[in-house]
């Protein structure tokens, strides 16, 4: 059976998780969206065939974007973006990318405990991710909806440090905040 873990076949159209859509709010925009899709992902979507990337974008942008090689250049376009919004991306905290366009630039990581389970653009629920998954957001006015996933027990935010707040004994980048009990 094909699934997200033995991707094949090319097929970038992995959807994301409808309950996490639900508590995330509302997007003006997903530039990354299927040709086909169960349910809408933002007011207004682009597809494969109107290349998103290169398009204009307006608003609060969600963005699961083709995860590989060009996962980072749609990261780069999402940070210097003055609307705000989300993206779910693998947790590769490791690559040179995710040092870039992650580390370097966003406000807030969260990470899931456990992994995701994507969905098919049938509107079925796929296997478990082949690896752990995190929302960036490149803006403050997305702490609201982290916070809220974080106090569900879904996952630990990530907060980058504010001038003042940054300890001069460990130059600590970012605070952590852990699950709630």
């Amino acid at each position: 059976m094909l699934n997200f873990n033995t991707n094949t076949i090319n097929k970038d159209e992995w959807l994301t998780p409808p309950w996490l859509l639900s508590r995330l709010g509302s997007f003006d925009l997903d530039p990354c969206a299927p040709v086909n899709r169960p349910w809408p992902t933002a007011s207004r979507h682009y597809t494969v065939l109107d290349d998103g990337l290169s398009r204009p974008w307006k608003g609060r942008i969600w963005l699961n974007p083709p995860y590989g090689r060009e996962t980072f250049r749609w990261m780069d376009r999402l940070a210097a973006h003055d609307g705000g919004g989300m993206a779910l991306v693998f947790a590769r905290t490791e690559t040179r990318g995710f040092a870039r366009s992650v580390w370097n630039r966003a406000e807030y990581v969260f990470f899931f405990h456990g992994r995701l389970r994507f969905w098919t653009v049938e509107g079925k629920e796929a296997d478990a991710a082949n690896a752990p998954s995190c929302l960036v957001a490149y803006r403050r006015e997305e702490r609201p909806f982290l916070v809220a996933l974080q106090q569900d027990g879904k996952g630990i935010l990530v907060e980058r440090a504010r001038p003042g707040l940054m300890s001069l004994e460990t130059d600590t980048l970012f605070q952590y905040q852990p699950l709630a009990a």
